[in-house]
């Protein structure tokens, strides 16, 4: 992956700045009341450092269809709200209503556009090459308008569209804030952690989980990779225990078509990087509504499996005491379940403890330090959930492709088209 423009390489002062950023957030089916408002926050540092540009916000609150599709007058409100300045809602993506209110803004003033995905090309476009995004009306209308385009969408830099990865040829792109911040942590956790490196990895997404176990394995930048939650219980499964019919069954039904391929990693895992794999020792069933704890020699349990046990856990932190850098994505069990809560909740607390560079890799893991206020005792909580398991898993990223490309382009010019 090579190397992007962040707002530390450019100069915007009193520049027009289209600002691309991902807001979209979990809403009240009933009352559209933000519950989450997270990635509004995360936003902040970026907009805080264009204070003295015009800022044009551009974003989407889920899609077409659904019933939290909405305008962004909420988002543009909270956000003016939490940034403690006006921000100025427009009715439009990119008709005459925004050209003439991004035309007429002075230094320092804030426009929010309307939703993107309510422009037919936002998602129409997904499969189109960056020459094809840049020909979208999006980029032909907007870019024109502009002096820079900013990308701060970390948690859609997997998605590909003409608002997130068509500018690139149109305009100088930078990374914002929490973009540049994510880009730099993951890559590091790709590239070059500080070593010893300990993955630890579970939640229900086995496929995504094994891809990224293999991807860290093959590159030989993963020294431990440990497996816990459902895709623990996998491993356990392609190691030859028998877990119980019952889980067998969920395991196959979570991953439907994706079943057979994923325990193809599994066997390939074990067969090829089995020294590096830590699988559980101990697990724990729930069995006539309580919990009980077995190591794996008594398997198969009688009831469904939903956390570690004790034993895990005690050889869990012997890797994250010693690791310089920990890679943690994906809960232990079923943790919103009290009694199963502990493995989860004792990785946690590990990771909190650990002096090594402690990354959390988004999703429900990530809501879970936000939830408990320990976010400030890990280096790095990514706030991209399918994002940062693309990138964890080297999978193409169009974002940050695009943005790579534009900062090839446009890095020698930025002096001459006045952005240093």
């Amino acid at each position: 992956m090579g190397s992007v423009l962040t707002l530390a390489d450019a100069g915007l002062a009193g520049k027009r700045v289209l600002l691309r950023v991902d807001v979209n957030s979990p809403l009240h089916p009933d009352t559209k009341a933000f519950l989450d408002d997270s990635r509004l926050r995360g936003i902040l540092p970026t907009l805080q450092r264009l204070a003295s540009s015009r800022v044009i916000i551009l974003a989407h609150q889920s899609r077409p269809g659904k019933i939290d599709f909405t305008n962004m007058y909420a988002h543009s409100d909270l956000l003016s709200r939490l940034l403690g300045r006006k921000i100025t809602f427009v009715p439009d993506v990119c008709g005459e209503i925004a050209e003439e209110a991004i035309r007429n803004m002075a230094p320092g003033e804030m426009l929010f556009l309307n939703n993107v995905r309510g422009h037919e090309d936002e998602m129409g476009m997904k499969k189109a090459d960056f020459s094809q995004l840049h020909e979208s009306e999006i980029v032909q209308k907007l870019a024109p308008l502009v002096d820079a385009y900013v990308n701060d969408a970390f948690a859609a830099s997997h998605r590909n569209s003409p608002s997130l990865s068509g500018f690139g040829k149109a305009l100088p792109c930078f990374a914002g804030e929490l973009m540049a911040k994510e880009i730099k942590a993951l890559k590091m956790a790709t590239e070059s952690p500080p070593k010893p490196y300990t993955v630890i990895l579970g939640g229900v997404k086995c496929d995504d989980s094994l891809d990224i176990a293999l991807n860290l394995c093959e590159r030989g930048v993963a020294d431990t990779v440990v497996f816990v939650g459902a895709v623990g219980n996998l491993m356990l499964w392609a190691d030859g225990h028998k877990i119980g019919t019952g889980n067998e069954a969920f395991l196959r039904k979570e991953l439907g078509d994706a079943f057979d391929s994923t325990m193809v990693m599994a066997n390939k895992l074990l067969a090829e990087h089995n020294q590096r794999l830590l699988l559980p020792l101990d697990v724990a069933a729930e069995i006539d509504g309580e919990r009980v704890d077995l190591p794996v020699e008594q398997l198969p349990p009688s009831g469904p499996l939903f956390d570690i046990g004790l034993f895990t856990c005690m050889k869990i932190r012997e890797h994250i005491v010693d690791a310089g850098c920990v890679l943690w994505n994906g809960p232990a069990g079923l943790f919103e379940k009290d009694p199963f809560a502990f493995g989860t909740i004792e990785i946690l607390n590990q990771c909190c403890e650990s002096n090594g560079f402690v990354i959390i890799g988004g999703g429900h893991t990530s809501t879970l330090v936000n939830e408990r206020k320990v976010v400030d005792l890990v280096d790095h909580n990514s706030t991209g959930g399918g994002a940062c398991l693309n990138m964890l898993a080297g999978r193409k990223m169009p974002v940050i492709e695009a943005l790579e490309a534009s900062a090839d382009h446009f890095r020698s010019r930025l002096s001459e088209l006045d952005l240093a």
